[in-house]
C-alpha cells in the first residue's frame, strides 16, 4: 500500500469522538477518533473529555489540540481509505 502525503484543509469534531475532516487532495470522511479514549498516555489523557476533545484545529495541517497532541493527516487518510470511509468529491452516490 502506497501512503499518500496529504494535509487536512478542515476539520470539525463530531460527537461522539470522531473528525469530519478533509484533505488537500479533495478527499474526506469521518474518522472515528474514539480508540484515544483508551489511551493512557500524558499527552492524549486531555482528549478523553469530549469537550476538550471538540476543542481540534488545523495547525500546519493537522489536527491538533491545546495541549499540543496532534494526529497525523495522511494516517488517518489512509485508515479511511482502507475501511471504505474516504469519500471524493464528484464521486457517485
Amino acid at each position: 500500500m502506497t501512503i499518500k502525503l496529504v494535509k487536512a484543509v478542515r476539520v470539525k469534531a463530531v460527537p461522539g469522538y470522531k473528525l469530519d475532516i478533509a484533505f488537500s487532495d479533495g478527499s474526506f470522511g469521518v474518522f472515528d477518533f474514539s480508540d484515544i479514549k483508551t489511551s493512557r498516555g500524558e499527552m492524549a489523557l486531555p482528549l478523553h473529555d469530549e469537550t476538550f476533545f471538540a476543542r481540534v484545529v488545523l495547525e500546519e495541517g493537522a489536527p491538533t489540540w491545546p495541549n499540543g497532541y496532534d494526529a497525523d493527516p495522511s494516517n488517518i487518510r489512509m485508515k479511511l481509505e482502507a475501511a471504505g470511509a474516504l469519500h471524493t468529491k464528484g464521486a457517485a452516490a
